[in-house]
């Protein structure tokens, strides 16, 4: 197995949760990365009678102030961080969440590439023989069931035993 198909089958194995990740993260950026971003910003920011002016010192009830109102109309608060005072935080949150999930991705990524190549095959299928081989012992027709045109025959000489392996359903 070559380096293209094991790549090849590590994305399809994780396909739909990197898609339900994305989700995710678009979600958070949406309630969570604006409404955050603005209230930083706005706890670093005193509003005077004339401007807006950074302090040097952080004021918390400000940023608990504007949480509350941001995350209460989220809406609102993801066009407000489209504004220049609130942009840059909003896009070094966005960055650090994205950054997050591409790290996330890559390590999922890495956890369902196959070790071998015997990965994801199906272990004592009819795959495994070719040209019919399996019919030395098995039957194409008639017998007891093992697989789609693979019976066991119960004419033959020798052990016939079958174990049959299957669910238990509980309720």
């Amino acid at each position: 197995m070559n380096f293209k198909e094991k790549m090849r089958g590590a994305y399809f194995k994780i396909k739909a949760k990197l898609i339900v990740g994305a989700i995710l993260m678009l979600m958070i950026v949406f309630a969570a990365c604006s409404p955050l971003s603005i209230s930083i910003v706005d706890g670093f920011t005193i509003e005077s009678s004339e401007n807006q002016v950074m302090s040097d010192s952080y004021n918390w009830e400000a940023f608990y102030e504007s949480l509350a109102n941001n995350i209460s109309s989220p809406f609102k608060a993801f066009q407000t961080c489209f504004s220049r005072k609130y942009f840059p935080m909003f896009s070094k949150s966005v960055s650090i969440v994205v950054l997050i999930y591409f790290f996330t991705a890559l390590i999922g990524f890495y956890k369902a590439i196959p070790k071998h190549e015997y990965d994801d095959i199906e272990h004592g299928s009819s795959k495994w023989s070719e040209g019919g081989e399996q019919y030395a012992i098995l039957s194409n027709k008639k017998g007891i069931i093992l697989a789609k045109k693979n019976y066991l025959p119960v004419d033959k000489r020798g052990n016939v035993n079958v174990l049959v392996v299957r669910r238990f359903w509980i309720w």
